[in-house]
């Protein structure tokens, strides 16, 4: 700012000058305009550089003072698979937050393989690293490894997917997950008119894997907005599954989405009952369900289909009306919240709602202390807030957010 105020009080002095010049010294030659220009031009100059060269020591500054926080300290992210597009996605980003907070990162995918999951976490530990963020492949297995974490004084971040049955984790950053199941019935609610219409119409629920946390949470948030339609009959389910259990698919895998869903048009639906609605808590499930009705429906009616993530090829079949929504999680912003956790666990601080005060976010996010017990007790949690997603938002969900580009055909496409 001083180098700014000088800059202008010297091209100030110098238009003083030359005005007096012109009023009481009109004799004066050219020669001396002359002068006063290229002595003007030259102050004008030393204080631009002086500028340019402050404005460069204040970034040296910046970057010099996160590394100098950083302190040399490592975190290490364990993400479960690359199989998923979204784990691409949320690994990245993590990545790169710490990293430009000048931490060290080691970063590794276990590819759905849980035993994998525990080795590369016992990697990272024998590291020395100062911070673990977990995306667990399975919430019930990583106790011991956990426990070995504690002990060496490491916090633990559960990150979108809650880490059970160990007193180790720290804290819990995800999205609030109940509510992505909520988002999708409510969308069925409305699509449907069912507060109005008389029905009945024929609803089939697809769910995620077992062994993830969350798959019960996006199960249950939807369920739940939709019971009071299931039991007065407007919504029906012919296949009767509707418990998570019998509904649940393994790893999130697309292919086995798809032959259960396949079997279901089979044994249902293949003497020309319609099917109005395929709730599928996820994209991977919804593009293999997608499928399957492609294949197996006899129908010609378009089915509502529901999704989760904002992956690419479901984002084309939205765009393409093949699928109908899809609830978006920014995993950008997830990483900002983890960033910020993290930093302050590093520091020695017990992060709490005051974080999020004092954090400037321009996204929406709760602090939670009562929702997410993982069978040792309460785990804070920092929950943000998803979107639903449909064709006629996704410019402005999606692109004009800068979490996507459009290409010409007028197909989004991840920035990272």
């Amino acid at each position: 700012m001083f180098k700014k105020k000088f800059l202008a009080g010297v091209l100030g002095t110098a238009m003083v000058a030359s005005m007096l010049t012109g009023c009481g010294a009109a004799s004066d030659t050219a020669s001396n305009d002359t002068a006063d220009t290229e002595a003007t031009t030259a102050a004008a100059t030393e204080a631009t550089e002086e500028e340019a060269d402050a404005s460069a020591s204040d970034t040296a500054d910046d970057s010099a003072d996160d590394t100098a926080s950083a302190g040399g300290k490592k975190v290490g992210i364990a993400m479960p698979t690359k199989s998923l597009e979204r784990w691409n996605r949320d690994g990245s980003y993590l990545e790169e937050q710490f990293k430009n907070k000048g931490y060290e990162v080691s970063l590794t995918y276990s590819d759905n393989k849980i035993d994998q999951q525990v080795k590369d976490i016992e990697s990272l530990i024998a590291d020395d690293v100062d911070l673990l963020v977990i995306a667990a492949i399975d919430g019930e297995s990583l106790t011991q490894v956990l426990s070995d974490a504690k002990e060496e004084g490491i916090p633990v971040i559960s990150y979108d997917r809650l880490i059970m049955n160990t007193d180790a984790v720290s804290y819990y950053v995800s999205f609030d997950n109940y509510t992505v199941g909520k988002l999708q019935g409510e969308f069925v609610r409305d699509q449907l008119d069912l507060d109005n219409a008389e029905g009945p119409f024929n609803i089939e629920f697809t769910a995620g894997d077992p062994a993830d946390n969350n798959a019960g949470f996006f199960f249950n948030g939807a369920y739940d907005a939709l019971k009071s339609y299931i039991d007065e009959g407007k919504l029906v389910v012919p296949s009767g599954q509707t418990e998570f259990d019998q509904v649940a698919t393994k790893a999130w895998d697309t292919a086995t989405a798809m032959t259960r869903f396949q079997n279901i048009l089979g044994s249902n639906y293949s003497d020309g009952t319609q099917l109005d609605v395929a709730l599928c808590s996820n994209d991977s499930t919804a593009l293999g369900v997608t499928q399957a009705i492609e294949s197996d429906y006899a129908g010609t009616n378009s089915v509502i289909i529901t999704g989760q993530d904002g992956d690419e090829a479901n984002l084309a079949n939205i765009v393409d009306g093949k699928q109908t929504m899809t609830v978006y999680k920014a995993v950008a912003n997830e990483a900002v919240v983890t960033l910020d956790v993290g930093i302050a666990l590093l520091n020695g601080e017990t992060p709490d709602a005051a974080l999020i005060d004092g954090s400037g976010w321009d996204f929406e996010c709760a602090y939670d202390t009562t929702s997410y017990d993982n069978g040792t007790g309460i785990i804070p949690s920092y929950l943000l807030v998803p979107t639903v997603v449909t064709k006629d938002n996704i410019q402005k969900e999606l692109v004009d957010t800068g979490y996507y580009t459009m290409d010409d055909d007028g197909y989004p496409h991840p920035t990272n």
